[in-house]
């Protein structure tokens, strides 16, 4: 895997609730020169991620129903729509944790769907990733969460926010989904802080990264790569 293609796996992200303009900006510029696969604000920085990228080519991707999941589902259709509406190509959903411990799997599924339709009546290249928070689930809630997703007919499913307190991706889980998403496919995000785990993830069965520092991870990895 070359430097390039590492750097393409990897969603730029930027949700701190501090993040300020100037800071999505340099979020967008580094996307640009190292050719990330997208960048992920929140949705009041939509527009202005779409207008700083000009027509380049990382994608512009914002959270719904962000972090906790536990919006009334009409309320996250309308958030995606209105993200849509506004520039962005990839919208990023939490899913409602309590309904998946709970065991509310028709709940869950149906606003997946829900969601899953308001994005893919745009068209083909808009993509609809939901986000399960491994951490705080069973193994049994997990695989539960994707079965939910697929029936749902998201695209991808995610590890974590960042934002719960039990943490975030870790192999084993992406191991355990890998088995069980199909045909989602995987996103790791939350934690990734280092190039070995970030690599361990990818290894596992994760197709792309979320992370904060992406551009740390791409020179550590080209690095890695010309000095071998």
């Amino acid at each position: 895997m070359t430097p390039q293609e590492f750097a393409h796996k990897i969603d730029h992200t930027l949700l701190k609730p501090e993040a300020t303009p100037a800071q999505v900006d340099a979020l967008c510029d580094e996307a640009i020169e190292h050719g990330f696969a997208s960048v992920c604000v929140n949705p009041v920085y939509v527009s202005r991620a779409v207008r700083r990228l000009d027509g380049c080519a990382p994608f512009v991707g914002t959270a719904v129903g962000f972090p906790l999941g536990a919006n009334d589902g009409r309320t996250i259709v309308e958030e995606a729509r209105r993200a849509i509406e506004h520039g962005a190509r990839e919208i990023d959903m939490a899913t409602w944790i309590g309904g998946l411990v709970a065991g509310e799997k028709k709940a869950v599924a149906a606003t997946t769907y829900e969601v899953a339709c308001a994005v893919h009546q745009q068209g083909a290249e808009y993509i609809l990733k939901v986000t399960l928070e491994t951490a705080a689930l069973t193994d049994e809630q997990i695989i539960l969460g994707c079965r939910c997703l697929a029936e749902g007919e998201a695209d991808y499913v995610k590890t974590s926010t960042g934002f719960h307190a039990a943490g975030g991706a870790a192999v084993e889980h992406v191991q355990l989904m890998h088995r069980h998403a199909s045909p989602l496919k995987i996103i790791a995000a939350g934690g990734i802080r280092t190039l070995d785990g970030a690599l361990a993830l990818l290894e596992a069965g994760a197709v792309r990264l979320g992370v904060s520092d992406g551009v740390a991870l791409v020179e550590a990895y080209a690095e890695r790569v010309v000095g071998r």
